[in-house]
């Protein structure tokens, strides 16, 4: 991922999230919002960590059209936007504004929301 701007300040962030605000919900760990939760990068992206015990289903809704989303799953099986997933699987979603997730056993998830183009 590139920053949005040019010329801008490297920095550096480190942040201790809550396993237990990520149960069988997404938990923000990272956005173009300083005051938002979870730390913050010059780049429209959002990435969320995801607990979900099966069964458990969420819809995703895409924080800025013209973004996509890559579903990662870290632990466990989930269906994607209708596609099955098992451990270590990833899927790209695009040209959505939204999809849901349903853990199909006990899952873990990352989903990094990222820009499509330049």
């Amino acid at each position: 991922m590139f920053p949005n701007k040019r010329n801008v300040t490297p920095r550096y962030d480190q942040q201790t999230f809550r396993a237990e605000e990520r149960r069988n919900q997404f938990q923000q760990i990272l956005s173009p919002d300083p005051t938002d939760a979870g730390v913050w990068i010059h780049q429209d992206a959002w990435f969320h960590l995801a607990d979900f015990e099966a069964g458990f289903a969420a819809d995703y809704q895409v924080k800025k059209s013209g973004n996509g989303v890559y579903v990662f799953v870290l632990e466990g099986d989930a269906t994607v936007g209708g596609q099955a997933l098992h451990r270590r699987d990833g899927l790209g979603l695009w040209d959505t504004d939204g999809f849901t997730v349903q853990a199909t056993s006990n899952a873990r998830l990352l989903l990094m929301e990222v820009p499509m183009s330049l």
